[in-house]
């Protein structure tokens, strides 16, 4: 287990509007603690989110492997899903005892499998079951409990769905709010493609923002980049980006300087510091794939790149597979293009 004395001071120098300015979305099968340790390489200051955990898991399950961490990844969410307040307000406060910076409630996914649990995207129909949720969540933990959401489902109209759930859920004291600015529709459409299919709709969020300026709303859905990112964050306090920040990761390596004003990170060096933690973990009998199939993207654009996805994909799954094979991997890869400094003045030709 993590201590979770003496990690809230980074969090607690930030200030509210900056929290959440940068997010990497919670993905299943995705950000679990490999992922997350690779991406806080990249950068400092993202807020990191773990994979959904129900609420039953993180009570009766194996909770050093559900719940576990390393202290490197701070801020980072525990985020839930559950729809039974006392069965909520208990994994909470394990995951707080955890250490975790903030315990998100799961009210945004669409999958068949997160209904027939009743929770995810469906309890955007049941907004003062889900303030019930966020009460009893609050009573339990010190850090703040969060909501994710869409902006409705099915035949709701996102323009009240929305405003009723964040009004019931500031009610129960909730004051961050996480919306992807999509319809989820449960009936018909995949969980891939209600990520996409459903039209965005940013100016709801924004106006939904501007009506409660005391409010932390973060916006996720649709932001491929950085500058995309840039452009929402003149409307909303933060961003929460998902696919692009897992498919090509080297992004992550610009938000510290252009989001927060710091030095930038080095990818190379990223890379080289998760080359030793994987050998560290591999002598723990972690498997060399379940580390490495994070970081296939990260090279994308550069020379070697495909010849980095091939040999790691081909060669890493084998049991016996340690971390030379990442080294060779890497060894593949060229240096990356030199930045070319435009002409301070036009050259006459």
């Amino acid at each position: 287990m993590v201590s979770s004395g003496g990690f809230f001071a980074y969090t607690e120098a930030m200030t509210t509007s900056q929290s959440h300015r940068f997010c990497i979305a919670p993905m299943m099968e995705w950000t679990d603690r490999h992922c997350r340790m690779f991406h806080r390489l990249l950068t400092g200051r993202a807020r990191l989110y773990t994979e959904m955990v129900t609420a039953q898991a993180a009570i009766r399950g194996d909770r050093e492997k559900l719940l576990g961490f390393d202290p490197a990844e701070h801020p980072v969410a525990l985020q839930l899903g559950g729809s039974e307040p006392a069965l909520l307000a208990e994994a909470a406060k394990i995951g707080a005892d955890f250490g975790y910076n903030e315990i998100n409630l799961n009210v945004g996914c669409p999958s068949d499998r997160v209904q027939s649990g009743k929770f995810g995207a469906c309890l955007m129909l049941e907004p003062d079951l889900v303030a019930d949720c966020v009460a009893a969540m609050q009573a339990k933990v010190d850090v703040p409990v969060t909501v994710k959401c869409r902006i409705g489902v099915d035949d709701q109209d996102p323009e009240v769905a929305l405003r009723t759930m964040i009004a019931r859920c500031k009610a129960a004291g909730a004051t961050i709010f996480v919306v992807h600015a999509r319809k989820a529709l449960l009936q018909g459409l995949s969980p891939k493609d209600n990520r996409t299919v459903p039209p965005l709709d940013y100016e709801l969020v924004y106006a939904v923002k501007r009506e409660n300026p005391e409010l932390t709303i973060v916006l996720n859905g649709g932001v491929a980049d950085l500058d995309a990112a840039e452009t929402c964050l003149q409307h909303v306090d933060g961003v929460m980006l998902g696919r692009a920040a897992y498919q090509s990761p080297a992004l992550l390596a610009d938000v510290d300087a252009r989001l927060f004003g710091e030095a930038p990170r080095d990818v190379d060096g990223a890379v080289a510091a998760f080359v030793d933690y994987v050998e560290r973990k591999r002598r723990e009998g972690v498997p060399l794939n379940a580390m490495t199939r994070h970081i296939l993207g990260v090279y994308h654009g550069r020379h070697g790149a495909r010849a980095f996805r091939r040999y790691l994909s081909e060669s890493a799954t084998r049991h016996e597979a340690g971390v030379d094979v990442l080294r060779e991997a890497i060894a593949r890869v060229g240096a990356p293009a030199p930045i070319i400094e435009p002409e301070t003045e036009p050259v006459t030709v």
